[in-house]
């Protein structure tokens, strides 16, 4: 069994696999000041409710967003496995051909979604994450990155919203039964659901004349699966992308 973690700016994901099967999977929320002890401390609970013994953990895989934990994750975790991890970055094989103009700025999470989309799906591809940030990954038809898009994700949008305005309240995300409301809270939920569901599409088809083909699109991310329901365009879900990629970039690195 493996321990795959992938530390995003608002939660870290970790999946045990054994195999390409995905056993369980957790979230924990990203503490970027929690030290490597407290955080061997959540990794040893999450142990315990899981009932898995350290002794089956033949190793670990990290890809992180979050410079501050990026040695403090390792050192947690070599603390309870007693195994260094694989940490996704320079020197680590991943297969990918990054033809961006500086490989070393994409995001680990971002090779991890493209190492399992190319492993799993036809190309050209175009891979949407609706995380912190909601960003999407081209792929041309030879499985080379091309480069892509970041803009504000969901959640951060709409707090961002509530936060700056007097009289808009925090809401929860869900869709409203049509675009056109007629009061506030279905206003903000209509512009939340289905201007993001807009702006896929949109952006769908900007990347699609670029590539000039059409391509294979997967979704990914806490609210992938949301939106993904009102996109025109048609799009795979894949809730655990990213846990793929990453045990895909252990299996060539053990």
């Amino acid at each position: 069994m493996i321990l795959a973690v992938d530390i995003g700016n608002t939660n870290i994901v970790l999946g045990f696999l054994d195999g390409e099967e995905l056993i369980h999977e957790c979230r924990l929320t990203t503490a970027a000041d929690d030290s490597a002890d407290e955080y061997a401390i959540k990794f040893k609970s999450i142990f315990e409710i899981f009932d898995i013994r350290v002794e089956d953990i033949e190793g670990s895989v990290l890809s992180s967003v979050v410079p501050p934990l990026n040695r403090t994750i390792p050192k947690a975790l070599m603390l309870i496995t007693g195994k260094k991890p694989i940490v996704v970055g320079p020197g680590v094989k991943t297969g990918l051909n990054i033809k961006i103009n500086n490989p070393a700025e994409l995001g680990a999470d971002m090779v991890a979604g493209a190492v399992a989309s190319i492993s799993k799906y036809p190309c050209p591809q175009i891979v949407f994450d609706l995380g912190t940030a909601t960003t999407a990954s081209v792929i041309d038809r030879n499985g080379c990155f091309l480069g892509g898009s970041i803009v504000c994700g969901v959640k951060t949008g709409l707090n961002a919203l509530t936060s700056s305005t007097a009289q808009l309240p925090q809401i929860e995300i869900v869709a409203p039964e049509k675009a056109v409301c007629a009061n506030t809270i279905d206003s903000m939920r209509s512009g939340t659901v289905f201007g993001t569901a807009a702006m896929l599409d949109g952006m769908i088809k900007r990347f699609e004349a670029e590539l000039g083909e059409k391509a294979t699109v997967i979704v990914t991310g806490g609210l992938g699966g949301v939106i993904a329901n009102y996109c025109e365009s048609d799009m795979i879900v894949d809730r655990h992308l990213l846990i793929d990629g990453l045990r895909i970039i252990y299996e060539k690195n053990k």
